[in-house]
C-alpha cells in the first residue's frame, strides 16, 4: 500500500485507510464476528491508519475496536477518534466534555494514547465555541500525551476556513467532497497547504451513491442525483468495470491529500479494496463517467446551521 506523509507531523498514512463507522452499524445490522476479523483484515492489506468516534454506534464502534485490537502491538497502527457528537442531535463541545471524551474513548479502545482527535461535525454548533474552548481544551490533552494530533472534521467547505482563520490545526478530514461527483475538498487544497495542515479525505463512495450497493435511508440525494448516479454506474457496468472501483481509485490519486478514509464491516471487502488501489485507474473511463455526473457535479447538500454551511 502506498504511503504519503501527513503534512508536518511525524505520520505516514496508507493512501486508503479503514473507517470504522460500519462497526456502528451506520450503515446496516452487521455480524459482530465478522466485523471483529474486519480489522485484522485491513491490518493485513496495509491500511493501518483506522478512524473512528464515539457517534458510530454511540460508542458501539470503539467498543469493537477496542476488541479488535487487543494483542496487536501499538505502533503498528495509527488510530483516530473524535469528540463533540454523540448522537444524531446531542453535542458537546465543552471543556469539560472534551476531557471526559477523551479519557472514555481511550478506556473504550485500550490505548494510552490517541494519534488524531477530531472535533466532530462541528457545523451543529457554534463555531466560536470551538476556537474559543473545545481548541484550547484539547491542546491540553496533547500536552499531557494523550492526544498527539488535533483536528477537525465536518461536511461544509466553509468550516475549516473559519477556523484555520482562527486558530492553528494539525490536521482536518473532510468527507464526501472530494469523490468523481464532488472534488470542492479539492479546491481548497492551496489554501490548506498554505496554512500546513495536515489533509484527510474521507468517503469516496458518497455514502454508497457511487456504488452499487443500496442508498441508506438518512441519505439526502435528490431524484436528479440518484439517477444520475445510476446512469453513471451502468456506463461502467457496460465498460466492464464497476464505478466503486472507479471512484476509490480516483479519491486516492490526488498526492496532495495524504489518505482517503472508507469503511466496511466485510473482510472480503476491505481485500477487495486493497486490490484495487494497487490497480491502475482507466483514465478514459473517469472522462466518460464525469461527464455524465457534470449536471450534478459539486451538488451538496445543507449539513448543521444554514450559517455555518457553503454559499449555494
Amino acid at each position: 500500500m502506498q504511503r504519503r506523509p501527513l503534512a508536518h507531523t511525524d505520520l505516514t498514512l496508507p493512501v486508503l485507510s479503514f473507517g470504522a463507522s460500519s462497526l456502528g452499524q451506520e450503515f446496516r445490522q452487521v455480524d459482530l464476528a465478522e466485523a471483529l476479523k474486519t480489522v485484522p483484515a485491513a491490518l493485513e492489506c496495509g491500511l493501518n491508519y483506522i478512524d473512528t468516534s464515539p457517534f458510530y454506534g454511540r460508542g458501539m464502534s470503539e467498543v469493537l475496536l477496542g476488541v479488535a485490537l487487543r494483542g496487536i502491538p501499538r505502533e503498528s497502527y495509527v488510530l483516530s477518534t473524535k469528540l463533540g457528537r454523540y448522537s444524531g442531535t446531542h453535542f458537546d463541545f465543552s471543556a469539560r466534555r472534551v476531557l471526559e471524551s477523551v479519557d472514555i474513548s481511550l478506556e473504550r479502545m485500550g490505548v494510552e494514547y490517541i494519534d488524531i482527535m477530531l472535533c466532530h461535525d462541528i457545523e451543529f454548533v457554534d463555531m466560536r465555541q470551538i476556537v474559543e474552548e473545545t481548541l484550547p481544551a484539547l491542546r491540553k490533552e496533547q500536552e499531557k500525551g494523550k492526544v498527539k494530533y488535533v483536528g477537525i472534521s465536518g461536511y461544509p467547505m466553509n468550516i475549516f476556513r473559519y477556523v484555520l482563520d482562527r486558530a492553528p490545526l494539525d490536521v482536518v478530514l473532510s468527507y464526501n467532497h472530494y469523490t468523481l461527483q464532488n472534488t470542492m475538498f479539492g479546491d481548497l487544497i492551496p489554501y490548506l497547504k498554505e496554512k500546513k495542515v495536515g489533509i484527510m479525505n474521507a468517503a469516496p463512495f458518497s455514502a454508497r451513491l457511487l456504488s452499487n450497493d443500496p442508498l441508506p435511508k438518512w441519505h439526502k440525494a435528490t431524484p436528479l442525483v440518484r439517477e444520475t448516479a445510476r446512469r453513471a454506474a451502468e456506463h461502467c457496468r457496460k465498460a466492464g468495470s464497476d464505478i466503486a472501483k472507479l471512484a476509490l481509485q480516483f479519491s486516492i490519486a490526488n498526492p496532495e491529500i495524504s489518505t482517503c478514509i472508507t469503511g466496511t464491516a466485510r473482510p472480503e471487502r476491505v481485500r477487495e479494496w486493497a486490490r484495487w488501489a494497487e490497480e491502475p485507474i482507466d483514465a478514459q473511463l473517469v472522462r466518460e463517467v464525469q461527464e455524465i455526473l457534470k449536471p450534478i457535479h459539486n451538488w451538496f447538500y445543507i449539513e448543521g446551521r444554514p450559517e455555518n454551511n457553503d454559499p449555494r
